[in-house]
């Protein structure tokens, strides 16, 4: 094994417990059935994201490219779940405004 195997061994380690905060964050909304954040947190998350991906993809750096692509797969989860929350309280406020 070489000493660049080593680091890109460092790297998925590192980018998986970085990663954890985001995995335990996105179960609580998914228990909650609603993001527990602000909105321009996932905002910017997803527009950071897609371009730390793009850099990645660029540097060729797999480790990079894991830890983006997945947190994008919970930025959008989690924009979904707020689109379907906002949907529902609308719905909701207008049955309630027609009675």
């Amino acid at each position: 094994m070489n000493t660049e195997w080593l680091w890109i061994g460092v790297g998925f380690l590192g980018q998986a417990m970085f990663s954890g905060r985001f995995l335990v964050q996105w179960l609580a909304s998914e228990r909650a059935k609603r993001s527990v954040v602000p909105l321009a947190f996932w905002f910017f998350s997803l527009a950071g994201g897609v371009t730390l991906l793009a850099y990645a993809i660029y540097r060729q750096d797999p480790v990079f490219i894991a830890g983006q692509g997945a947190g994008l797969l919970i930025y959008t989860r989690n924009l979904m779940l707020i689109r379907r929350e906002a949907k529902a309280l609308s719905e909701s406020e207008s049955e309630s405004a027609q009675s």
